[in-house]
């Protein structure tokens, strides 16, 4: 077996071995998902619907107590050890890998958990940069592992909220609390449907004669960061237009696409699109909920495509390369739908593809975009997998 990255997989039996070598005692392992949204992108700051599946790649966290009050991290991906004193955390991350172990362990602390000293040994299994929310299962790993140390229960949701904490707080990216939430919730063969405003959500069933095959890129364009920051002022700006003129409204999610007709001479275009994207899309994947649940992929792959126009016109976060991917998805045999996932400006594509035509469509989806691109893409072919718990 590989991994994502090309290396031999990591069993939990090789992990606990690396650590007593490291460390000289034998650790707890704990391993949370990757996941794949397979619709509602961009809508789950907005208050809106989404529709993730964890994914089994996974961030595998070994961990055994320390006699003193110290945080010790070793990164296996990055070879490189970082020490922190438990009792002097700092406020704020520094953009270096171990942000998302600390802000982790700072929130705990922040909320009255009494943390012990501790070594932590990470093994990342997924993809960094391809929008699989390697990020957020680094998170749930650590904050489950950290939790079951100090003898804390907690639900599955409070961990999901804690982790999004982290990133916004500590880390410093507004994300919204999909991708947490997916990778606590997933379970094997089912999709989510998670309203991102009251965190309610139903498992929806994935036919097993489908896989999802995700696509990767392997580019990410630097501008991401600000865009996405850019967007959600322009959705906030929406929502400040739209509140003047219905009662009631908070966030897009409040907002009918007959209400957004009647308003839209007003509204700055690039406003109005961007509206016309999450209003839209919030649609489609209820929409799509229904159609998974009648087992009806025809019409959840029409949705798919659906999404991907919207995202690439309406809120132009697609680019040249998931543009090539998404259409050399369609020539394939076998595919239901295909569009981008995650922010955008690069990273993965997720394809809905027959279970006797993934071969073929990964040979030809690979041949076609390294000979366009000059490129080699990854491709992951996955089933929606249980989320986080002891390895």
């Amino acid at each position: 077996m590989r991994d994502t990255h090309g290396h031999p997989e990591r069993t939990p039996e090789a992990l606990a071995d690396d650590f007593a070598r490291r460390f000289g005692n034998s650790p707890t392992i704990y391993q949370a998902p990757g996941r794949v949204n397979l619709i509602g992108e961009h809508t789950d700051y907005n208050d809106g619907f989404v529709m993730p599946a964890a994914i089994g790649m996974y961030t595998r966290v070994a961990l055994a107590p320390r006699a003193d009050r110290r945080l010790a991290i070793w990164s296996e991906n990055f070879s490189e050890e970082a020490t922190f004193g438990l009792d002097a955390l700092p406020n704020r991350g520094t953009g270096h890998w171990s942000d998302y172990v600390v802000g982790v362990a700072k929130v705990l602390a922040d909320s009255g958990i009494a943390l012990t000293g501790v070594n932590l040994f990470i093994c990342g299994g997924v993809p960094v940069g391809a929008g699989l929310s390697s990020s957020a299962s680094v998170e749930v790993a650590v904050c489950c592992a950290l939790m079951d140390l100090a003898g804390e229960q907690t639900s599955r949701i409070k961990l999901a909220q804690l982790c999004q904490q982290a990133e916004n707080e500590f880390v410093g990216a507004r994300c919204g609390i999909m991708d947490q939430f997916a990778v606590s919730h997933g379970k094997r063969d089912q999709a989510l449907l998670l309203d991102c405003r009251s965190l309610e959500y139903r498992l929806l069933p994935l036919r097993e004669d489908a896989r999802l095959v995700i696509c990767n890129t392997m580019v990410r364009h630097a501008l991401a960061g600000g865009e996405y920051n850019q967007r959600r002022a322009e959705c906030e700006a929406g929502v400040e237009h739209f509140s003047k003129h219905f009662q009631g409204v908070r966030a897009l999610r409040d907002v009918t696409l007959g209400e957004l007709d009647a308003l839209k001479s007003e509204l700055p275009d690039k406003v109005l699109r961007r509206c016309r994207h999450v209003i839209g899309e919030n649609a489609r994947v209820v929409k799509a909920a229904g159609a998974l649940t009648r087992n009806e992929l025809g019409t959840f792959g029409e949705l798919m495509r659906e999404s991907h126009r919207s995202l690439r016109e309406d809120f132009e976060v697609s680019c040249a390369e998931l543009d090539l991917m998404v259409q050399l998805a369609e020539e394939a045999k076998g595919v239901y739908g295909a569009r981008m996932t995650g922010g955008g400006f690069g990273g993965c594509t997720v394809n809905l593809v027959d279970s006797d035509c993934v071969e073929a469509f990964q040979e030809s989806v690979s041949e076609g975009y390294q000979r366009l691109t000059g490129r080699k893409p990854e491709i992951y072919v996955c089933s929606p997998a249980d989320g986080v718990g002891l390895a």
